[in-house]
């Protein structure tokens, strides 16, 4: 396949930069990049527009270099609220991808940022908080918190028998056998029943019998 050497008169991503000097594809050149103004042919009267295109391209990184600065900052200070579907264990169906965190960047905070400067390590497979890094210029790098949430409810938890007869008895107004006492409607207190072990024994009655006579004088 034949090459051709040309100027770089714009960055071209994967390529280089304004002002570089590549071989590229004969057909590449003609058919993109001639066409799109990203190149120009490499000649004697072309190489007259290097020192141009130079400070061009310093400029350009410089306001890139000043705006990812300002936007790691921001980033820094911001939370962005995700919304999953989990199962009844609490495990996400699906994850959370750079696609994912890129889209609702620009869906919560009006924020354009390419999927590839989002570095994910792997998917996010579990709800809580996440710290993902953000590589967004050379050496810039930020960070964005990251706040998974279910949006699946939680299932009831059923009383245990116990504590639904607990609460039927309170209802009912019935305590516990063998208790102390209780309230009467005019305040007094009900002394408890006692069985037959806990009744103090009766007094012994003196035996009846006839007075005896009195004596006449």
């Amino acid at each position: 396949m034949a090459k051709t050497e040309v100027i770089l008169t714009s960055n071209v991503i994967g390529l280089g930069a304004e002002s570089d000097q590549v071989k590229v594809a004969a057909g590449y050149a003609r058919n993109y990049l001639f066409p799109r103004n990203l190149a120009i042919p490499l000649s004697a009267g072309n190489k007259r527009r290097l020192e141009s295109l130079r400070q061009r391209r310093a400029e350009r990184e410089a306001h890139e270099y000043n705006t990812m600065t300002e936007l790691s900052k921001s980033i820094s200070k911001l939370t962005l609220n995700l919304k999953v579907k989990t199962g009844d264990d609490g495990k996400m169906f699906g994850a959370v991808t750079a696609g994912t965190i890129a889209d609702e960047l620009q869906h919560q905070f009006d924020i354009h940022l390419d999927r590839k400067k989002i570095h994910l390590e792997q998917p996010i497979r579990t709800v809580g908080d996440h710290e993902v890094e953000l590589r967004l210029h050379g050496e810039i790098t930020g960070k964005l918190k990251v706040h998974v949430e279910s949006t699946t409810p939680k299932p009831a938890v059923e009383e245990a028998p116990a504590a639904r007869e607990g609460q039927r008895t309170e209802k009912r107004g019935r305590g516990p056998r063998g208790a102390a006492a209780a309230a009467t409607p005019g305040g007094e207190e009900k002394p408890a029943r006692t069985t037959r072990g806990d009744r103090p024994e009766r007094a012994e009655r003196p035996k009846t019998g006839r007075a005896p006579k009195k004596e006449r004088a």
